[in-house]
C-alpha cells in the first residue's frame, strides 16, 4: 500500500471544500467524512430528495453552509464558488440514474453535460477574481466506456462511449473535463493557474442512505421492509460492486495528491473493487436477503425493457499503483455494512452516529490493512 498515509486527516483540517451534489447519497457520506476531519465543508445542490431524510439527519449537520441551486444555473454556481473560495471542489452533482435518463434524456444531458461546462466556467471566473482553487475532481462513472463486451476490465485509456443517455452524458463530461484541462488549465502552465484536475470513474456503489428509485439496493431494501416481492430486471448482469466509502476514500487521496503534484496525478482514474467482487446482480440481492432475514422465494425475474450492459469490469491497476490505494472492504463486508445501516434506520437509531461509526470503522480497517502490507 506504499509508505504514505492512505488518507491524511491532518491535511484536511481547515481546508475549504465545496461539494456539488452534497444532498445526494454520495454527497452526504463525503460531507460527513470531511467534517470528521475538521474540513470546512460547503455544499451546492438541489434540496435533498423528499423520499429520504438522510441529508436532514446526517449531511446537513456537517456542512458549514448550504447553497441550494441547480448546476444548470451558472450564475448561482459562480457566486457560490466565489463566496466560498474553496481549496478543493468535488463535483458530484448529476442526474445519476440510467433508467431516468431514458425517461428524461434532455434533463440528463443538460445536467451532466452543460452542468460540467457551467462548473468549469464558474471556476474560470473565480480564478480571474483571485480565488485559488487548487484541485477539482469530477466524479463520473464506470459506464463512460464504449461497450466492447469484453470480459477484461476497462482501463483509463480505453475508448469512451455510451449506449444510454446517462452513460453518454457522463462520457461527454469526461471529454469536457479533458478539454478544459488542456485548453484553460494546461498542466504545462500549472505555475500560472495552480489547478489540478482529475476525473474519477467509480464502479457500482452500495451503502446506507441511498433511496433512489430503480436502483438495486434501495429497491431491494424497500421491498424487504414492506415484505413485498423483489423484482430483478437484469439478474445476470455483472457489475463491480463496492461500498460507497471505497470511492470516497480514493477521491480524498486523489485530491491530496493533486495539490501535492498535479502534473503526476491529473487525468482519469478508475476506482473499483477487486475483480473477484465483480458479481451478478442476483448474488447481491440474495446476499442482502440472507443478511436481512427475508424469504428468497419473494424474488422474481422480470427482464428489463431498457438496454443495460451485461458485463462491466474495471481495471484499477493505475489507481492501485499510482495512488497507493486498494479496496478495504470486500463485497461481503460491503453488504454487511449496508444492511446494518438500513436496519438501524428502520429501528429509529441515531443515524448520524451509525454513519460516522461506519466511516471510523472503514478508516481503522484501512490503517490495519496498510500496516499488514508494510510488514510483508
Amino acid at each position: 500500500m506504499g509508505g504514505k498515509k492512505l488518507i491524511d486527516t491532518e491535511f484536511w483540517a481547515n481546508k475549504r471544500v465545496l461539494v456539488t451534489g452534497h444532498t445526494g447519497f454520495k454527497g452526504c457520506w463525503l460531507t460527513t467524512w470531511l467534517s470528521m476531519m475538521n474540513a470546512k465543508v460547503y455544499g451546492y445542490s438541489l434540496p435533498g430528495n423528499s423520499d429520504s431524510d438522510f441529508f436532514e439527519r446526517v449531511g446537513a449537520i456537517h456542512v458549514t453552509k448550504n447553497y441550494f441551486g441547480d448546476i444548470k444555473d451558472k450564475l448561482s454556481l459562480t457566486e457560490a464558488i466565489i463566496e466560498t473560495a474553496p481549496d478543493i471542489i468535488f463535483h458530484l452533482a448529476a442526474q445519476p440514474l440510467v433508467i431516468e435518463s431514458f425517461h428524461d434524456p434532455l434533463n440528463t444531458y443538460h445536467t451532466n453535460v452543460l452542468g460540467t461546462v457551467n462548473l468549469f466556467e464558474a471556476v474560470r471566473t473565480a480564478k480571474s477574481k483571485g480565488i485559488d482553487v487548487r484541485a477539482l475532481i469530477n466524479v463520473t462513472t464506470d459506464k463512460v466506456y464504449f461497450n466492447h463486451h469484453w470480459d477484461r476490465g476497462y482501463t483509463e485509456n480505453d475508448q469512451l462511449g455510451g449506449f444510454d443517455p446517462y452513460s453518454a452524458s457522463k462520457a461527454c463530461s469526461e471529454l469536457i473535463t479533458a478539454s478544459y484541462r488542456d485548453s484553460f488549465f494546461n498542466i504545462n502552465q500549472y505555475p500560472e493557474h495552480r489547478l489540478g484536475i482529475a476525473t474519477a470513474r467509480a464502479g457500482n456503489v452500495i451503502g446506507g442512505g441511498d433511496w433512489s428509485q430503480n436502483r438495486l439496493v434501495p429497491d431491494c431494501v424497500r421491498s424487504l421492509h414492506r415484505k413485498e416481492t423483489i423484482t430483478l430486471r437484469n439478474p445476470h448482469a455483472v457489475r463491480p460492486w463496492q461500498h460507497v466509502l471505497e470511492p470516497l476514500g480514493a477521491y480524498l487521496i486523489l485530491a491530496e495528491r493533486l495539490i501535492e503534484d498535479a502534473k503526476l496525478y491529473h487525468g482519469a482514474w478508475n476506482i473499483g473493487p477487486d475483480i473477484s467482487d465483480c458479481r451478478p446482480v442476483s448474488e447481491v440481492v440474495y446476499g442482502i436477503h440472507r443478511l436481512w432475514g427475508g424469504d428468497v422465494k419473494d424474488v422474481v425475474e422480470e427482464p428489463s425493457v431498457y438496454h443495460e450492459t451485461d458485463t462491466l469490469k474495471l481495471d484499477c491497476s493505475k489507481t492501485i499503483s499510482g495512488l497507493k490505494w486498494s479496496p478495504v472492504w470486500d463485497l461481503k463486508a460491503a453488504l454487511d455494512k449496508t444492511v446494518e445501516w438500513y436496519k438501524a434506520y428502520y429501528n429509529n437509531a441515531l443515524i448520524d452516529s451509525v454513519t460516522k461509526n461506519q466511516i471510523s470503522c472503514y478508516m481503522n480497517h484501512a490503517r490495519l490493512k496498510q500496516t499488514i502490507s508494510k510488514e510483508h
